[in-house]
């Protein structure tokens, strides 16, 4: 059986088999749905071809196993569940010393006020207080699923989860923060800077 850090599985793959890890077989729709209420907030939630893809990856690699309900029954109802072989990996990936990679920003709200200056009056206001509004959603949600953590049945057994959900929770208001200094930011330019805007040459 491969080693975990021999197996090859991308970060996608590691974050399927992690869902796994919790107590309970799942189909891969409630891996999808748990996704969409965790890994989100912190990471990403895949496709559900994705995760689909991932399971298959991790049953080929003895990582989980599945079993259906019935034989006639779609593939939404077969339900997999992490090997021991799949838990040894996942620790040693987790319990590994190697650096976690730099996080990735891709922020467009920011990317399109870095071209306000084509930006009709008052569009990137709008923007940024869409972005204020939904940014506010996804708090709730995010304090929604730390209090559901926190009231689980082996409410132990999530306590990593819930500092995850905890430093989503507080990324979430610094983004609100910084959504509020922009909209000040943006005020305080009044028409400044619209139009073409002329860069510099570079320095040679």
């Amino acid at each position: 059986m491969p080693r975990g850090d021999a197996a090859g599985l991308p970060p996608t793959g590691w974050a399927v088999l992690g869902l796994l890890s919790f107590r309970g077989g799942r189909t891969g729709y409630e891996l999808k749905k748990w996704a969409d209420s965790s890994l989100r907030f912190f990471y990403w939630s895949p496709a559900i071809s994705q995760i689909y893809a991932e399971l298959r990856r991790l049953e080929s690699l003895g990582f989980a196993t599945s079993r259906r309900s019935g034989p006639e029954e779609p593939r939404a109802t077969r339900r997999y569940t992490i090997t021991e072989a799949g838990r040894d990996a996942l620790a040693a990936w987790a319990d590994g010393a190697g650096d976690p990679g730099t996080p990735v920003l891709k922020h467009p709200l920011v990317l399109r006020v870095w071209l306000g200056h084509l930006a009709a009056p008052g569009t990137l206001r709008t923007l940024v207080e869409q972005h204020i509004e939904r940014t506010r959603g996804e708090l709730e949600e995010i304090r929604d699923a730390r209090l559901r953590a926190e009231q689980a049945e082996r409410a132990e057994e999530w306590a990593f989860p819930r500092v995850a959900l905890s430093w989503s929770e507080r990324r979430q208001l610094a983004e609100l923060e910084l959504a509020e200094a922009m909209l000040e930011d943006l005020d305080g330019l009044g028409e400044a800077g619209r139009g073409t805007c002329d860069v510099p040459p570079p320095q040679e």
